[in-house]
């Protein structure tokens, strides 16, 4: 029954195999999952871990971006998927849900929900995307007490606290180089920065910051993208992929839609279709039902 019903390895573990990932000298490569479903193809196709980003929760909700979710919401999700894989679980908490108070509680629910880390903004609550016009930060002071209160909380010293900056859109690169280093001092474990734009920008980060650094290689965005192999050449430790799943399933199913709306018919989308037995050996329906005999595989005696 192991790994049947959840991941057979433990929180504590996913957290080691994350700080020791970071520590490797490869790049983890953590694609998003807007379900749990999705957390396991991830495991199954041999990436490093999970990213849970803040702008799919809000848009499966159909909200924008722009600081409406709730840590409930976003901690009960954050569950739901690192039940489900083995991988470790990077989510989103975009400002914290709060002042720092709430950041530190923050970081408990998510350790109680299973999670291996997360990344704090330093935008001004509430926040924006990152790569949309209109953001603003807060000082740089107000940004470390919320480190420092969501460090202070933290206790799995495992668990990762990701420190994200938007500086760079705003005050400019160099701004944001002395963000990190003062976000690094304040204890977080890893840097993200957003919105650098060209593989120089993302070398002159990495050269000017002895932190970890994670790149966000979203699609449409401000960053043009860059491949892993190069990422992991210039340094960089993480590479989150946040919104690719969602983007691919809405693609397909507003084309898949549209043809049943116009045809009458879903025969000409069979062969986009996942076929039932894909998705069975995804669900592991076999050692289900193998367990299921295992239990209930008796014989009721005479005097029963």
């Amino acid at each position: 029954m192991t790994g049947l019903l959840a991941a057979s390895t433990s929180a504590a573990d996913k957290r080691a195999a994350f700080r020791a990932g970071l520590a490797s000298g490869r790049l983890q490569r953590f694609p998003g999952a807007f379900n749990p479903l999705v957390a396991a193809l991830i495991q199954e196709i041999g990436f490093e871990g999970v990213y849970i980003s803040g702008a799919v929760l809000s848009a499966e909700l159909r909200l924008p971006d722009i600081g409406l979710t709730t840590l409930t919401e976003v901690a009960g999700r954050g569950q739901q998927i690192a039940r489900v894989t083995d991988l470790p679980v990077l989510i989103d908490a975009d400002t914290g849900f709060g002042e720092p108070m709430s950041a530190a509680r923050t970081v408990t629910v998510l350790e109680d929900a299973g999670i291996a880390g997360c990344h704090l903004e330093d935008q001004v609550n509430p926040k924006r995307c990152g790569h949309l016009d209109g953001k603003a930060v807060v000082p740089t002071g107000e940004m470390v007490r919320r480190l420092r209160a969501a460090v202070s909380a933290r206790r799995d010293p495992d668990f990762v606290i990701c420190a994200r900056t938007d500086a760079a859109g705003i005050e400019g690169i160099d701004a944001a180089i002395e963000r990190a280093r003062a976000y690094a001092d304040a204890g977080a474990d890893l840097i993200f920065t957003e919105a650098l734009r060209t593989p120089a920008e993302f070398e002159r980060f990495r050269a000017a910051v002895t932190t970890p650094l994670l790149a966000n290689m979203t699609e449409f965005g401000r960053s043009e993208p860059i491949p892993a192999a190069t990422l992991e050449s210039i340094g960089y430790n993480v590479v989150i992929y946040p919104v690719s799943t969602l983007r691919l399933a809405m693609y397909a199913a507003e084309a898949g839609l549209r043809e049943i709306y116009a045809t009458g018919t879903q025969s000409g989308l069979l062969d986009r279709m996942q076929p039932r037995s894909r998705l069975y050996d995804l669900l592991r329906y076999q050692r289900y039902n193998e367990f299921d005999s295992d239990i209930f595989d008796f014989t009721l005696g005479k005097d029963q």
